[in-house]
């Protein structure tokens, strides 16, 4: 396994709107990172968005500005894939969505770099393990998801495949953490992953409530940003169920007709929840009242902060 203290550089294919954020995020955390693009209008439009980006941080004092101009000599831009994937030990693909041009990238990536280099791709859709299973060794593949802006966004996917080896991602988890970033591990590989997994489905209802002419886009956004917007940045998806109670969603679920297996064990055992101390999430021993106070005064500064900053208006 690589030695994470020994690795100083890193290389980043891709200039757009995700590559360019994740080379400042590498370069942020000191590494030297070499940003390539074959089209070099576009490199020097990312270079200038980093500095953007970076003066936007500093208002907000999560970067020195004073350090600006250091972060910035070290992100190097090229057009030469070959010469800057030499010697590099970790490279990260962040081109279009587009099967064949992924393919391309790492037919690249099995050319240049050593049959030691972990290869990630940040693709949010593709199954890459399968698109490059004839190209490269999938032991060193892994899925490496940032979310848009990464130099904001504080999470980043780490989706191993089937033969992706437990070096590879035990080095991809403790990559994450060293640049500062949280990372969210799958199991096992699933289409879209876990967060744009829920982001599709909300997607797809909020499209058929506009083509079924049940609300129009700023009423939907509204009532997204009045409710679940306080909600889930505290409790999330699945610890929102926990206060809902586990035998109220079995409930509903049976007047769909339908049931969760995962639900009805819950039920079976009497977790419910909050108001039995177990559900998904165990409770220990707060009672019901400190819990459903402690999420109050949560909801309370979140909903205070929105309704000062944002009214909730769109941007």
């Amino acid at each position: 396994m690589i030695n994470i203290e020994k690795l100083k550089e890193i290389l980043v294919v891709g200039a757009g709107t995700m590559g360019h954020s994740i080379a400042q995020v590498f370069s942020q955390a000191r590494f030297q990172v070499d940003l390539v693009d074959l089209n070099q209008k576009k490199l020097n439009h990312a270079l200038e968005l980093i500095e953007s980006n970076l003066k936007i941080l500093a208002e907000f004092n999560k970067v020195d500005p004073n350090r600006i101009p250091n972060i910035l000599s070290r992100i190097r831009v090229s057009t030469d894939l070959a010469q800057a994937a030499e010697d590099k030990m970790y490279v990260l693909e962040a081109v279009n969505e587009v099967p064949e041009l992924k393919q391309k990238i790492f037919k690249e990536f099995a050319e240049y770099c050593s049959a030691e280099t972990i290869l990630a791709s940040n693709t949010s859709s593709l199954d890459i393990f399968k698109l490059v299973k004839r190209i490269v060794n999938l032991d060193r593949v892994i899925a490496h998801h940032w979310f848009s802006p990464p130099h904001i966004i504080p999470s980043v996917e780490v989706i191993p495949g089937r033969r992706t080896s437990q070096e590879t991602t035990d080095f991809v988890v403790a990559l994450t953490k060293k640049i500062g970033k949280i990372p969210i591990v799958t199991k096992k590989f699933i289409p879209s992953y876990i967060v744009n997994k829920i982001q599709e489905s909300i997607s797809a209802t909020m499209y058929e409530l506009m083509a079924r002419g049940v609300a129009d886009a700023e009423m939907i956004d509204l009532a997204i940003k009045t409710t679940l917007g306080i909600r889930l940045p505290i409790v999330g998806v699945v610890q929102l169920h926990d206060f809902t109670g586990l035998d109220v969603v079995q409930n509903v679920q049976s007047e769909k007709g339908g049931s969760l297996p995962i639900v009805d064990s819950k039920v079976q055992n009497n977790e419910l929840g909050v108001k039995t101390g177990k559900g998904f999430y165990e409770y220990g021993d707060l009672s019901e009242k400190k819990i459903l106070n402690k999420r109050d005064r949560l909801y309370l500064q979140q909903l205070e902060f929105l309704e000062k900053k944002t009214k909730f208006d769109p941007i």
